[in-house]
């Protein structure tokens, strides 16, 4: 075939008509339906937001805060596991109330039940003797029911009346009923209560857990200049905070800051032990519910310093507040322990202006100013 020839073959192709197939309506809707579907699908996913991705080169956006809004962050949650410690340490205290209370309850029970027992025999003992119109030897039941067991041997006669007497071996079972009805109400009540502390510890637990963990990640994000940076606005607040304290010690004291308040008096007797068994803890880590002797955390280490100074007091840093003794700030002494925020955190004063406390996760037990946190108050153990 000539290209002439190719050429007219085309333009006959193009001049004739385009043979179109009946289309049905509803096909012809559902395929514009379809298109439309599409298109709009398409303009949804052009726009969904994307993963936002740094730039190269980009800031990490924490590197953008500053040094104190760093510190703020991780002293807010710090303060908020502190917070769930206490609630812990609370929980604990009950839990272990209660397991002890709920172990006595069932010795109860048991000589109760031993009680029951015995009279229950002994009734039956009685019924089959009047039944046959004899005599019970009544000495068994004297020694059960006399309040002096050992007199029913001196005087058979005793014994005899006892055995007239024998309706009171009804009443008996009655009343030991009763006390081993009373006892398993209380037992399951005690039960019921260790459940709910047990609970309550698990609850502050997984709260204590994550705001370390959160506060820990913020930490380990750090670069070191940050690191370097928060260590040194820390002991800027703490010279700040020596500064700020007004109470003994605070008109220039030449004592050392080892048990011995302003102008050199020396902490004494028990006061003294407990200082001293503080200091020696020095360098062990801060652990959440942790009362020695490796670790510790706030109200651990001052119970368990004044526990072994022979004056136990109570487990936790609300409890301490609320049961020992107040005494102002300007009569503080060492030995003293020094209350702060909400009753959440406690340290222990030694003279100068200084405590010794377990501060936080991630710290050992060490020394600071007693004015570097809001004190809410002081208490004396020991008096």
């Amino acid at each position: 075939m000539t290209a002439e020839t190719g050429e007219q073959a085309v333009r006959a192709t193009r001049m004739r008509p385009l043979k179109m197939e009946p289309m049905n309506v509803s096909t012809r809707g559902g395929r514009l339906r379809s298109r439309a579907a599409t298109a709009a699908f398409v303009c949804a996913i052009a726009l969904l937001p994307g993963p936002s991705y740094a730039a190269p080169g980009e800031p990490d956006p924490r590197s953008e805060k500053s040094i104190e809004d760093i510190q703020d962050e991780l002293n807010g949650l710090y303060r908020q596991a502190e917070v769930a410690t206490e609630a812990y340490d609370t929980a604990d205290v009950k839990a272990a109330e209660q397991e002890k209370r709920l172990a006595s309850l069932h010795q109860d029970l048991s000589r109760t039940e031993d009680r029951l027992a015995s009279l229950h025999d002994l009734a039956g003992a009685a019924a089959r003797t009047q039944y046959r119109g004899g005599n019970l030897d009544s000495t068994g039941l004297q020694l059960l029911l006399g309040d002096h067991p050992d007199h029913a041997l001196d005087d058979a006669a005793q014994a005899r009346q006892a055995l007239r007497d024998v309706v009171t071996v009804s009443e008996s079972q009655a009343n030991a009923r009763a006390e081993l009805s009373r006892q398993t109400d209380a037992a399951a009540e005690k039960l019921r209560e260790l459940k709910n502390s047990r609970a309550d510890k698990a609850e502050a637990k997984g709260k204590i857990e994550k705001k370390i963990a959160e506060a820990e990640q913020i930490e380990a994000g750090l670069k070191k200049e940050q690191t370097r940076k928060l260590a040194q606005l820390e002991k800027e607040e703490a010279k700040e905070a020596e500064a700020r304290w007004t109470g003994p010690g605070s008109g220039g004291s030449t004592s050392t800051g080892t048990g011995s308040v302003g102008g050199g008096t020396k902490a004494s007797g028990a006061a003294a032990k407990a200082v001293a068994f503080a200091l020696a803890q020095i360098g062990k880590p801060y652990v959440w519910g942790a009362v020695g002797p490796s670790s510790y955390d706030c109200s651990g280490l001052t119970s368990t310093a004044w526990a072994a100074a022979g004056h136990p007091i109570p487990r936790t840093s609300q409890a301490q507040w609320q049961g020992l003794t107040r005494v102002s700030l300007a009569s503080v002494q060492p030995g003293d322990l020094i209350i702060y925020y909400d009753a959440t955190h406690v340290g222990m004063y030694i003279g100068d202006g200084q405590i010794v406390h377990a501060p936080r996760p991630g710290r050992t037990v060490t020394t600071a100013p007693a004015a570097s946190m809001p004190i809410l108050g002081v208490v004396r153990p020991g008096v």
